[in-house]
């Protein structure tokens, strides 16, 4: 396919999205059995385009005056993707496959300027009710944030340790030419391309197979690691869904010590039973979800690590769909289940325990706010600094503008180039 072929199949894609209300993911699957005339690299672009396309909704809906799906496509070939607009028309029809010409106001509008008295909100690309949160997150760079959060992500791998080594693993993906990444000390990181670059299927390499590493962003790394798990501890991981953080503490653990793998979800628990066997973590005991399944753990625990259910904000970049179906309902329910989980969470934990809260959110709502309700709540504990939470996992000092009012450590895109996560540790002092 050429490229007025695959924009037209782009905004098929959103209109789908639109009018059935399902994730783009579904929608971009059905397209491709739809079409089966399509190549691999096709389906790349296609999907490029639409997660382009949602990622910076906001100003390129703005720009065009609309934000039907052929605006938003159309925005996304010149803005981002460098396009022309008179050559793109002039390309259009000559294809059978394209959509229809450019109008002279869409060719106008996509070279065009944002005016200058758009909303912070549409800069920033993000919804507008969440503006203030944001605001009070990060302050007069809330718009600087929301604007990296709207970028393509990299593709993070976590070296297993129990098994490989860095050197090792990015000699065996040498061909997609990786890097180390700044900050997580077993991170491999391959850039994301622009336009239709295709993202490197690292899971067919012999290296992936035999358990040397795992897909996992250097933000869910960086918070592993400050975990602090050491070798021969308790630790439960409350909310260890498909089992990505609980292999990277096994790691840092040596095999050494016992954790327990709980979720409250069998379906979300269900595949950290192959990962485990691929990455040789024997020290590793899954408690299924059943009455009484953790009665046993009471007031045991050295550390216990809460990956919570959370909006998922910090994750826009790869799934900026739900940044635009986030709404109020949504955001108080997962508080108040965050609010839940930190109060049983901390049952478990042995005097002088640390309960490890961690969010993939960069809403206050859900970090910081969350925190200082639960120590209201629970005077016992107080968060451990970050900066010796820092020094201890990686050696190096706290990065400027990480550390939150509440004791907190907080990661995002324009801060560390990583998904968004929160991250607080809480000792049980008394």
């Amino acid at each position: 396919m050429r490229l007025p072929g695959r924009l037209s199949a782009a905004i098929a894609v959103l209109a789908d999205v639109e009018t059935r209300k399902r994730p783009v993911s579904e929608a971009l699957k059905a397209w491709g059995l739809n079409n089966r005339f399509a190549g691999a690299g096709d389906r790349a672009a296609i999907g490029n385009l639409v997660y382009d396309a949602l990622r910076r909704r906001a100003s390129h809906a703005a720009l065009m005056g609309s934000d039907n799906p052929r605006a938003l496509v159309l925005a996304v070939a010149v803005r981002d993707w460098g396009e022309d607009p008179a050559a793109l028309s002039e390309s259009f029809a000559g294809d059978n496959h394209a959509p229809e010409t450019l109008s002279a106001e869409e060719m106008a509008r996509a070279v065009g300027q944002l005016a200058d008295d758009v909303p912070g909100w549409v800069l920033a690309d993000v919804p507008e009710w969440l503006a203030p949160s944001l605001e009070r997150s990060f302050g007069d760079n809330w718009i600087a944030e929301g604007q990296d959060m709207a970028g393509r992500p990299s593709l993070d791998l976590r070296v297993n340790s129990l098994k490989s080594s860095r050197e090792r693993v990015m000699k065996s993906l040498a061909r997609f030419t990786p890097e180390e990444t700044a900050i997580a000390p077993l991170g491999v990181t391959m850039k994301a391309g622009p336009r239709d670059a295709r993202t490197p299927n690292v899971t067919t390499d012999e290296g992936y197979l035999k358990g040397w590493f795992e897909v996992q962003d250097q933000g869910s790394q960086i918070v592993a690691a400050l975990a602090g798990a050491q070798p021969g501890e308790q630790v439960l991981d409350l909310c260890a869904g498909a089992g990505g953080k609980t292999l990277a503490l096994a790691a840092a653990m040596m095999n050494k010590g016992q954790i327990f793998a709980y979720d409250s979800d069998r379906n979300r628990l269900a595949p950290i039973y192959d990962r485990l066997k691929r990455n040789g973590a024997r020290n590793v005991q899954v408690r299924a979800p059943q009455p009484g399944a953790l009665d046993d753990l009471v007031g045991r625990m050295d550390r216990v690590v809460i990956d919570a259910p959370c909006t998922g904000t910090g994750t826009w970049r790869r799934r900026p769909d739900t940044k635009w179906k986030l709404t109020p309902e949504l955001l108080s329910q997962r508080m108040g289940e965050q609010a839940a989980i930190l109060s049983e969470g901390q049952r478990y934990l042995k005097p002088g325990g640390v309960l490890v809260y961690i969010t993939c959110s960069i809403l206050p709502e859900e970090n910081d706010d969350q925190v200082a309700a639960f120590i209201a709540a629970h005077p016992g504990f107080a968060s451990v600094a970050p900066e010796d939470l820092w020094a201890a996992a990686f050696g190096t000092a706290l990065p400027p503008g990480l550390a939150t009012g509440r004791g907190g450590i907080a990661l995002t895109p324009r801060l560390t180039g990583t998904d968004g996560f929160y991250f607080n540790a809480l000792r049980l002092v008394e």
